[in-house]
């Protein structure tokens, strides 16, 4: 299934989601319609009970630099964005499937923003990261200020925030901003590998542990372990537990179906 979007790509096969920033002449930069379209696919991905993995990257060499400040200073035309268009970042954090940014380039200010609520971070050598928004006199959006402090820490937050600048792929890693660095030769390679190896694993599991971790940011830790207990219980009573015993124990790949 494609669903058409003028500044982007929805394309969804085999229980995987694709979303591509699609503005390569612009390095992919954001403008209202990019934001209202980006949300209108992620409320298609929330309800679509096929998915079980949904990658976001860049079309081009860049992921997303933030703002097209040259759209937004020309005068051109664009969509009026209300409050609920601003839930992208939820939506990426939230949805059912499992979320995977492929950081193939510049990604910055709001391009940051929703890298940084993804799952997973997957990042290019040659890619720089920048909070970037106090250098356009700009507080931000995207939840930078939620995302950040949960990845690298409160204090280093902070600092990244108030002293905006480029963070390459080494310190992003050492620092926790990223799962994992991919040299840029190999990059799209690479990323499908981990994309392989999600959708090989059982879409109850999966998407059971995905919503774990949504549920375990809302919850006090006894309710949680409580919530957690319930829902491990009859996962582990599914068909496709037995068919990953069964598989272990005949040393072969599961078949879940």
């Amino acid at each position: 299934m494609t669903a058409r979007f003028e500044t982007l790509r929805y394309e969804v096969e085999g229980g995987l989601a694709r979303l591509t920033l699609n503005r390569p002449e612009q390095r992919n930069g954001m403008t209202n319609r990019m934001v209202r379209e980006a949300r209108e696919a992620l409320e298609l991905a929330a309800t679509d009970q096929t998915l079980r993995v949904l990658v976001l990257t860049g079309a081009g060499t860049s992921f997303c630099p933030g703002a097209d400040l040259n759209h937004f200073t020309s005068g051109e035309a664009d969509e009026r964005l209300t409050s609920p268009d601003f839930q992208v970042t939820t939506l990426l954090h939230e949805i059912p499937a499992v979320t995977v940014a492929a950081v193939n380039g510049a990604c910055a200010g709001a391009g940051m923003g929703w890298a940084l609520a993804c799952d997973l971070r997957l990042m290019t050598a040659g890619a720089k990261l920048n909070t970037a928004f106090l250098d356009v006199a700009v507080a931000g959006d995207m939840a930078i200020p939620w995302s950040l402090p949960r990845l690298v820490g409160a204090a280093r937050a902070r600092d990244l925030s108030f002293l905006p600048r480029r963070i390459d792929a080494t310190e992003a890693l050492q620092i926790g901003l990223v799962a994992r660095v991919f040299p840029d030769d190999t990059f799209r390679a690479d990323v499908e590998d981990v994309l392989a190896a999600l959708l090989a694993k059982s879409p109850t599991a999966l998407l059971g542990l995905k919503q774990h971790y949504v549920m375990a940011e809302r919850m006090g830790l006894r309710d949680f372990v409580d919530y957690e207990a319930e829902r491990h219980l009859r996962i582990a009573r599914s068909e496709h537990t037995a068919e990953a015993f069964r598989a272990f124990v005949e040393k072969r790949p599961p078949r879940f179906t």
